[in-house]
């Protein structure tokens, strides 16, 4: 599969439509014909360290490419208008039909993401979650199937993408 950077995919202004959009010296495009600049930044996703009470750390199986199969921690985009808090909580219900009683932050790590040929430039906020009930956990979504690991058990190359594998490592480094 190709892939391509938004600057190699983007060709028409999206301000006067000209066929003049360039890339311009750092993170934009700049049209040929009326100046403007187009941003091109990270988009902002969340990953969820979520424990049971053994202390075995939850791993989801990816449904969808890509990394279609692969562990993954629970997840996903944090969409226009929503906090990141917010987007913990609905994507964790989306997927695995699970309440977060709290969270707290464990880092940020950045990921390139490629999804239809484009690579996407990813801001990824680790949390560790919380949850008292897992008797309604089932996979939902993007999920295919979720695994309970102990921290010693974990293979970091079976994780999906660098980005999630750094935010397992930082969460077991406070072990």
């Amino acid at each position: 599969m190709n892939e391509y950077f938004p600057s190699q995919q983007l060709r028409y202004c999206p301000y006067c439509g000209a066929d003049a959009f360039r890339p311009g010296k750092e993170n934009y495009l700049q049209c040929g014909v009326c100046g403007r600049k187009f941003f091109i930044n990270a988009s902002a996703a969340v990953a969820c360290v979520i424990v049971n009470p053994r202390g075995e750390i939850l791993l989801t199986r990816r449904k969808f490419e890509p990394a279609k199969g692969m562990l993954d921690l629970p997840g996903g985009f944090v969409n226009i208008d929503e906090k990141a808090e917010d987007a913990v909580r609905r994507e964790i219900h989306e997927e695995l039909n699970l309440k977060v009683d709290s969270m707290q932050y464990i880092c940020t790590t950045t990921n390139r993401y490629l999804y239809g040929g484009i690579v996407y430039f990813t801001l990824d906020l680790g949390f560790k979650c919380l949850v008292s009930d897992f008797s309604v956990m089932q996979a939902a979504d993007d999920v295919d199937g979720y695994v309970f690991l102990s921290p010693g058990d974990i293979d970091l190359q079976q994780i999906c993408f660098q980005s999630i594998r750094d935010i397992v490592q930082t969460y077991l480094s406070f072990l």
